[in-house]
């Protein structure tokens, strides 16, 4: 049996709109085992237990790319994160189903491969490339259509809180929201001010954090499509947090250096929004991690 555990990921972090990643320590765990039946699924709706299933279709890629037969497998999903709220849900799909392949075969497929073929399936590194490497990544596409990645530490001063809303924002919605072009004057704020955020993230600046993490490119237009944005923001700036939304929302992600301000954020988001999902979340480091076993036994991780 192969268990691949996959953690969810938060983009743009406020300013590094469709470049800046960053693994959480929120993690969906993902079995494949050999089976008598062409496809066994369990764990998800029933209406994604077929061929038509993300994690299957990632792990065909993976095969065909090692020019390798398909065998007859069981899936078995494991998941606490949920789609459609900037967490990066279809990522953990795709980048478990190519490393389940790429196990199957004896780890034939390196990270490079790992990180080009997780790409073309999703579309955009930014997602795809954290939950590969861990950590915060800037990630980007070449002239060749290749993806290019830089790796930064995270401070351990920084305290992470997610605001999981009960309702969805959907990628088609948040993208089409966003106007087609922006100024000279607003791409040179965006640049100089993603800069400056990764370097405050990897020091654990949250002064720097703050005054950075101020984004023209899509957070004011998405904000519309997440109703309680204004409250959430305020939560978390009365205890001197910053706030971003995750990916294309609707989680909205708090940053702090005070422990207990994060303990407070957590607690005044839990009762200001009892039905939320509010989670204090770490930065992880290692990304996508595999186990294989058999009869209860670890072979090797």
């Amino acid at each position: 049996m192969i268990k691949i555990k996959v953690p969810a990921t938060s983009a743009n972090v406020g300013v590094g709109f469709d470049c800046l990643g960053l693994a959480v320590s929120y993690y969906s765990t993902i079995t494949f085992d050999k089976s008598s039946e062409h496809l066994v699924i369990t764990g998800s709706p029933k209406e994604f237990q077929n061929e038509d299933n993300l994690v299957y279709q990632a792990f065909v890629k993976g095969c065909s790319f090692l020019d390798k037969p398909v065998p007859n497998v069981q899936i078995d999903i494991e998941t606490n994160v949920p789609v459609a709220r900037g967490l990066g849900s279809s990522s953990i799909c795709v980048v478990a189903g190519l490393k389940a392949a790429s196990v199957w075969y004896d780890d034939a497929i390196s990270v490079d491969q790992l990180l080009v073929l997780a790409t073309e399936m999703e579309g955009h590194p930014d997602n795809v490339t954290p939950a590969i490497l861990g950590g915060l990544c800037v990630s980007f596409l070449d002239d060749q259509n290749q993806p290019q990645v830089i790796q930064y530490h995270v401070s351990d001063k920084l305290h992470f809180v997610a605001m999981i809303p009960d309702y969805e924002v959907s990628t088609h919605a948040a993208r089409k929201v966003l106007p087609t072009s922006m100024s000279y004057a607003d791409a040179i704020h965006q640049v100089s001010h993603c800069a400056a955020m990764t370097k405050a993230l990897e020091i654990g600046d949250s002064h720097m954090i703050h005054v950075a993490c101020d984004d023209r490119m899509h957070e004011p237009y998405r904000a519309q499509l997440i109703p309680d944005y204004s409250q959430a923001k305020n939560i978390i700036e009365q205890l001197g947090g910053t706030m971003y939304i995750s990916g294309s929302g609707s989680t909205m992600m708090a940053i702090t250096a005070d422990e207990k301000d994060a303990d407070q954020i957590a607690a005044n988001a839990k009762a200001a929004f009892p039905r939320w999902n509010v989670r204090k979340m770490a930065v992880d480091s290692t990304g996508v991690v595999s186990e294989v076993s058999e009869r209860g036994k670890v072979l090797h991780r």
